[in-house]
């Protein structure tokens, strides 16, 4: 299974970006719970927001209202809207793969696979 990101860059706060995620091998994203983790400057990877098969989804308490998870089967990519961006946003974003599509879990311990992961950095 091979997972690339894009999108990743600098902003200032209060402005957007767009994270993207391919599942570029390992068949098609209705077989897993998709999420994206951070794991900010010092700190512990922390949960950001999964969204599974039938498109439920979830999401920190820090993220909620400002990031939107999102999939389009047919290109086999989950993106993350980020808006008014803070610079506690500040991490290395990583998009991960639950090949559990019951799990629905928060806890990266339950994601096999990872992306290299893409650098946010949001400037106060």
């Amino acid at each position: 299974v091979q997972l690339v990101e894009s999108g990743g860059g600098l902003v200032q706060a209060g402005g957007s970006l767009n994270l993207s995620c391919t599942l570029m091998s390992g068949g098609t994203l209705s077989a897993y719970v998709m999420g994206w983790f951070r794991q900010p400057p010092g700190e512990a990877r922390e949960f950001v927001a999964w969204i599974n098969w039938s498109s439920s989804k979830e999401y920190a308490d820090a993220v909620k209202g400002r990031f939107t998870i999102s999939k389009d089967d047919v290109t086999k990519t989950v993106y993350l809207q980020m808006t008014n961006l803070k610079p506690e946003d500040t991490a290395v974003y990583y998009c991960a793969a639950d090949p559990s599509p019951w799990t629905l879990s928060t806890n990266e311990s339950e994601y096999a696979y990872w992306g290299q992961g893409t650098q946010v950095t949001v400037s106060s």
